[in-house]
C-alpha cells in the first residue's frame, strides 16, 4: 500500500510537472514562430522547409543541369567510386580514393580530421579522422586543399561555390567577367554553369579521377552512364565536364530535411526540446545569426571577415602563407572591400566533425560561439577595424551559450545521413577508400 501511495505522489508530481511547462513550451514555439517570421527573407516559417531529397520539382538546379531519377543515381555511385581514381600520381594511390575520401556522411559530409587527403593518403579510421600521408608521396605530391571543405548539404541553394564564391557564371558572380580569365580554374565560368556545376568539372581535374567510355566500361558504369547522357553526342559523353553534371546533380539532392528543426517546421512542436527552443530563439534573435545565415540552407551567398586564422597555422599538408585562399573573395575578385572576407557557409549537421571555419581553427562548437560572442580577430593579418560589420560583439550569457550550442549540434543534425551511401557499387571495389590500411578499417578485408 505504501509503494502505491509512493508512486501516486510520484505520478502526480510528474504531471503537474509536465502541465505546468506546457504554457512555457507554447509561449517559446509562439516566440520562435515570431522570431523566424520577422526575419526570413519572405516572412514565413515555411520558407526554411526544405524539400526531400527525390522531390526534384522542388530541388533548386542549374537550368542547364536538369535533375533526372538516372543521373542522381549515377552521381551517387560515382561519388564513392573509387575506380574512378585513376590519375593518381603514384601507383600506389591507383584506385585508392574517392570524391567521398573528405565529403564523408558520417562526418556531416566534410573531412573526419581537420584537412581531407585524397590521393597521397592512407586509412580511414571511424569517420576518416585517421587519414595519414602515404609514406611514399612527398608533401608536395598530395592531393590537399589549403582551406577546409564547405558543407556540402542543401548546396543545391548555393549558386556560387568555393569560400572565395568564384565558381558560376551566375548569381554574385555577375559583373566579375574580367576576372575569370586571370584564375586558371575560373575560365570554366564562361561555359555558364552555375557554381557547383563548374567547381566539379574543375574538381574532377584536380582530384585526379578519370572518365573514359572503356573505364566507365569496366567498372560497370556504361548502361547507366548512357541512360543519364542519352542526349548527349557520343564525341562529347564521355569526359569530365559531362560527368562532373551526374556528381552534381548527386549534390543537389542531399538535403538535411530530417533534422529536428525541420520536423518542428512541418509541425511537430515536440521536436525541438527546451534547450533546442532556447537555442533557436537565440539564432533568428539576439545571437543574430540570421543575419547572416538567412538562406534555406541557413548560409547565404554574403562574405564576411571574421579574422579567423588560416589553414596554414595548423598542422597541416602542403599550406602557405602566401596562398591566394587566405585573402577570401579578395583572392577572385581584387577588390579590396573583399580582403579576408569568406563566404557564409551552411551549417546543418555542423556538429558531426570538430573543425571550423576556413582555417579549421576552431575546434568545438562550444568555442565557435564564444569566438562569434566575443568578435575579436585572431588573425595577425586582420585587425578588428577590418572586421565585416556585421561581426559584432552579442554579450551573451553562459545559458544563453549553452542553448545555442544546443540548437547548432542537435536541432540542425540530421540523424539519418548513411540513407545518402550506396550499399554497394556495380565495380565491387571498397569504398569510399580502397588502399591496404583503409580496407581494414572500412572492414572491406
Amino acid at each position: 500500500m505504501r509503494k502505491i501511495l509512493i508512486f501516486g505522489l510520484f505520478l502526480c508530481l510528474v504531471l503537474a510537472c509536465t502541465k505546468d511547462q506546457m504554457p512555457l513550451l507554447i509561449e517559446l514555439d509562439n516566440q520562435l514562430r515570431q522570431n523566424i517570421e520577422a526575419t526570413s527573407p519572405d516572412g514565413t516559417t515555411d520558407f526554411y522547409i526544405l524539400p526531400d531529397e527525390d522531390d526534384y520539382a522542388n530541388i533548386p538546379q542549374d537550368p542547364k543541369n536538369p535533375l533526372t531519377a538516372a543521373k542522381v543515381e549515377l552521381g551517387k555511385l560515382f561519388f564513392y567510386e573509387t575506380g574512378l581514381a585513376q590519375d593518381a600520381l603514384k601507383n600506389s594511390g591507383l584506385g585508392t580514393y574517392s570524391c567521398a575520401t573528405c565529403h564523408i556522411p558520417e562526418a556531416g559530409f566534410r573531412p573526419g580530421a581537420a584537412q581531407g587527403v585524397a590521393d597521397g593518403g592512407e586509412g580511414f579510421g571511424i569517420n576518416g579522422e585517421k587519414r595519414r600521408k602515404n609514406t611514399e608521396y612527398e608533401e608536395s605530391e598530395l592531393d590537399v586543399q589549403s582551406a577546409r571543405p564547405l558543407n556540402l548539404l542543401n548546396v543545391a541553394y548555393v549558386t556560387n561555390t568555393f569560400w572565395n564564391g568564384q565558381f558560376g557564371a551566375t548569381g554574385v558572380n555577375i559583373g566579375t567577367e574580367e576576372r575569370w580569365d586571370d584564375i586558371h580554374a575560373t575560365e570554366l565560368n564562361h561555359l555558364g554553369f552555375e557554381g557547383l556545376e563548374t567547381q566539379n568539372m574543375e574538381g574532377l581535374i584536380v582530384h585526379r579521377i578519370q572518365i573514359n567510355k572503356q573505364l566507365l566500361e569496366e567498372l560497370g558504369y556504361l548502361e547507366l552512364y548512357d541512360e543519364a547522357f542519352g542526349d548527349i553526342p557520343e564525341e562529347e559523353r564521355y569526359t569530365q565536364n559531362t560527368a562532373s553534371l551526374a556528381f552534381s546533380a548527386y549534390l543537389r539532392t542531399l538535403m538535411s530535411n530530417r533534422a529536428p528543426f525541420q520536423d518542428w517546421l512541418k509541425g511537430d512542436l515536440g521536436a525541438l526540446p527546451y534547450k533546442q527552443k532556447k537555442g533557436a530563439i537565440l539564432f533568428f534573435g539576439k545571437a543574430q545569426c540570421y543575419q547572416c545565415h538567412y538562406n534555406q540552407n541557413l548560409g547565404s551567398l554574403e562574405f564576411h571577415a571574421l579574422g579567423v586564422k588560416d589553414m596554414w597555422e595548423q598542422p597541416s599538408f602542403d599550406t602557405s602563407p602566401d596562398d591566394r585562399r587566405n585573402l577570401g573573395r579578395y583572392g577572385f575578385t581584387k577588390n579590396p572591400e573583399d580582403l579576408y572576407a569568406f563566404k557564409v557557409p551552411g551549417i546543418y549537421n555542423m556538429g558531426d566533425t570538430p573543425f571550423y571555419f576556413h582555417g579549421a581553427s576552431v575546434t568545438s562548437l562550444e568555442d565557435l560561439v564564444e569566438y562569434k560572442n566575443l568578435a575579436v580577430s585572431e588573425n595577425n593579418n586582420v585587425t578588428n577595424s577590418m572586421l565585416s560589420d556585421k561581426f559584432k560583439a552579442l554579450y551573451l550569457t553562459d545559458e544563453e551559450k549553452e542553448h545555442l550550442v544546443e540548437f547548432l549540434e542537435l536541432g540542425l543534425r540530421d540523424p539519418d545521413l548513411t540513407r545518402y551511401k550506396p550499399e554497394s557499387l556495380p565495380s565491387g571495389l571498397c569504398f569510399p577508400n580502397n588502399d591496404p590500411k583503409s580496407r581494414v578499417d572500412l572492414g572491406c578485408d
